[in-house]
């Protein structure tokens, strides 16, 4: 399964929203019955746990973590070769953009202004 979704720009489209699809339904097969996850968002940086439908709305506003292409915090086994190659998720940096910290602060205040929904289990843009 291709993973360069996680580096789509524009989080409305058709490739980044199937590409969460397919993570949280492999999280889902990867940890049965758990309620709560990592959420492997930019802000959230796999440090917080989420429900798991709060991960991919997560993931729509703030984008997933550049480097993450690899799931080992959701159940995925690292080889040997792979391992060696992978970037360790406690020296990443989380990735702060400002305008996304301004539309938190408005959907605070606001929380009925989101960008996302969720439609018969499908997620969604909304334009405004």
């Amino acid at each position: 399964m291709s993973r360069r979704w996680i580096q789509n720009p524009n989080r409305c489209s058709d490739e980044y929203l199937d590409g969460i699809e397919d993570f949280i339904e492999f999280a889902r097969r990867q940890n049965p019955g758990a309620t709560r996850i990592r959420c492997p968002c930019r802000k959230c940086n796999n440090t917080l746990w989420e429900t798991i439908e709060n991960v991919g709305f997560h993931l729509v506003r703030n984008g997933m973590i550049e480097t993450y292409s690899i799931w080992n915090l959701h159940g995925e086994q690292l080889d040997h070769a792979s391992s060696s190659n992978a970037t360790r998720m406690d020296s990443v940096e989380p990735i702060v953009d400002h305008n996304d910290q301004v539309m938190d602060i408005i959907e605070d205040v606001f929380p009925f202004a989101s960008t996302t929904s969720v439609t018969k289990g499908k997620m969604t843009c909304q334009h405004q």
